[in-house]
């Protein structure tokens, strides 16, 4: 109990540790994860990927326990196809396919921003995580105190820039970083709610497993062990078996799917990872360091031991894989919590600049937005538009009434929110992140609803596939060959087209070859002479980028 004894660095009064309005913290969460869901095609690379392998999991052309995309093996657990194939079996009927893969992954985000706010309330009620006491009264209540800090990490993760376009990919990652919230809430709730903590770390570890990462549900299981077994607190003691139980059944279920993959880079300490972190974990990272140096002598606390604990195990995971960004995602939520404790002992100078900053930057991207998309509408001013479509060939702009509305009322609420924080003095604990959660909240809705158009033709494959469309005959028999992943999954999603690998296919009277832009059409395929049994009918380039085309042949 010694370390107990050492004061916090905590100072919190009655009125700091006044919480955020429920229904504004709702309004976050909406505003964060609702965009991007409706409307949006499926992006180059992984997230049309994954689409792909459970569109083929959901037509029954893939074994479920061997998920391919014509024939082309997955990269990630099993877990994660399952989920969006039976969500496309369940509302496809009704519903696009994307739309139908993407509810059951908007709903982890949401679950996953859950898991955050619970999981820092209930560290931030650990003794040892309270501020300290007054001589004549007037410091936060426990209770409130914890609020206000979980309202703090939840901004925080909401504010992060890394998680903002991965967080709402349907990819197998996004079901890693919703299994390890919930074990971070375990692990956070193992001393008020001990069914409740071991029901999660029950879930979290197997479900992390089975979504392609064995390696760090163990590496938690291990961190997460030695943090319950050397805590002070006996409830949180009696979680160590279940966090053993739930780690072989991790392993386990890994070796019984085959999920081992080694992912260790060649490249680990790449000179890209400073950079990669400085930016992705954007504006976590200058409050995580800020907490490591005010609390250094209560580190071993319960409520700091976890988010490190959980932070570094994914840290270190991305390095190994040289610098990956998905990996590094996972630590997220983590940071998130243990960033929010920096500010009990935030200067107010410092907190002043980060609004200002946010003010600023925020209020400058939206601006840039909102003239580029009425450059495109209307044409003025004429070099903006002239420059937009320039590097999207092809694009023809197109007017949504909801779109319009939806950022005029997003620009609004940013503005009020600027007049709110910026017109007097706020003591509330969480004021320091509403700026910039609601900076990235504005400019995620933004891009979703003014640049939606924009983003799909540049980043999507429904553009090369229309104009494919317009030269094949519909429902027709087409063979692909070196065409990459994400190109034979738009095939199956945005055409009705009977699609098959290779060259030697009987009665298939189209192929289509991939072939960069500036390379010569090739004269033989796969060791077969093309001039002889194939003729050229066009070649089609993707807006988006400067060198991907398909050439398209039919048979002579």
């Amino acid at each position: 109990m010694k370390s107990a004894l050492v004061p916090t660095p905590a100072l919190v009064t009655h009125r700091a540790a006044q919480r955020l309005p429920r229904a504004i913290l709702l309004l976050f969460c909406a505003a964060y994860v609702l965009p991007g869901v409706l409307g949006r095609d499926p992006w180059k690379n992984a997230d049309l990927i994954a689409v792909g392998h459970m569109m083929e999991l959901a037509r029954g052309h893939s074994d479920w326990l061997n998920p391919t995309l014509l024939g082309w093996p997955a990269d990630g657990g099993l877990l994660p196809y399952w989920l969006g194939a039976a969500s496309i079996a369940l509302f496809g009927p009704w519903l696009d396919v994307a739309l139908a893969a993407r509810i059951p992954f908007a709903l982890v985000l949401a679950a996953t921003l859950a898991c955050v706010w619970y999981g820092s309330y209930h560290l931030a009620r650990g003794d040892a995580a309270q501020p300290l006491a007054f001589a004549f009264g007037g410091e936060a209540d426990r209770v409130d105190y914890a609020r206000a800090i979980a309202d703090a990490a939840l901004l925080g993760l909401i504010a992060s820039l890394g998680l903002l376009q991965l967080g709402h990919e349907t990819t197998p990652e996004l079901l890693q970083l919703g299994a390890t919230s919930l074990y971070l809430y375990a692990l956070a709730a193992s001393q008020s709610h001990q069914n409740r903590a071991r029901a999660g770390v029950l879930l979290a570890l197997p479900v992390l497993a089975c979504s392609a990462a064995p390696v760090t549900a163990v590496w938690f299981g291990v961190v997460g062990a030695w943090i319950t077994w050397r805590s002070k607190m006996l409830p949180t003691r009696r979680l160590l078996p279940w966090i053993l139980a739930a780690t072989a059944l991790a392993a386990i279920l890994a070796t019984a799917l085959d999920a081992w993959v080694w992912r260790i880079s060649d490249d680990v300490f790449s000179l890209a990872t400073p950079k990669l972190v400085a930016w992705f974990t954007w504006p976590l990272w200058p409050l995580a360091a800020w907490t490591l140096w005010q609390w250094r002598r209560q580190l071993g606390e319960h409520h700091l031991a976890v988010p490190i604990g959980l932070s570094a195990v994914a840290a270190v995971s991305s390095i190994a894989m040289g610098g990956s960004d998905r990996a590094l995602m996972l630590a997220m939520p983590s940071m998130a919590v243990f960033s929010a404790f920096a500010l009990p002992t935030l200067k107010r100078s410092v907190s002043a600049a980060i609004d200002w900053f946010s003010v600023f930057f925020f209020s400058a991207a939206a601006l840039t937005i909102w003239l580029f998309y009425i450059a495109v509408q209307t044409g003025t001013p004429a070099k903006l538009q002239a420059n937009a479509l320039r590097l999207l060939p092809g694009f023809q702009p197109s007017f949504n009434a909801l779109a319009l509305v939806l950022a005029l009322l997003g620009s609004l609420a940013w503005a009020w929110l600027v007049w709110w924080r910026t017109g007097r003095h706020r003591p509330a604990l969480w004021k320091s992140l509403v700026l910039p959660a609601g900076g990235v909240a504005l400019g995620w809705l933004l891009l979703m609803t003014l640049w939606l158009p924009l983003l799909d033709h540049a980043r999507s494959y429904r553009p090369m596939m229309q104009h494919l469309a317009r030269l094949l005959p519909a429902e027709t028999c087409v063979q692909a060959t070196n065409l990459s992943r994400p190109q034979l999954a738009a095939l199956l999603l945005h055409t009705r087209w009977s699609v098959h690998r290779g060259t030697d296919r009987e009665g298939c009277n189209w192929l289509l070859v991939d072939r960069p832009l500036r390379q010569p059409v090739p004269t033989q395929i796969d060791g077969r002479d093309l001039t002889s049994e194939w003729q050229l009918v066009e070649r089609v380039r993707r807006p988006g980028d400067k060198n991907e085309s398909l050439l398209i042949f039919r048979r002579r």
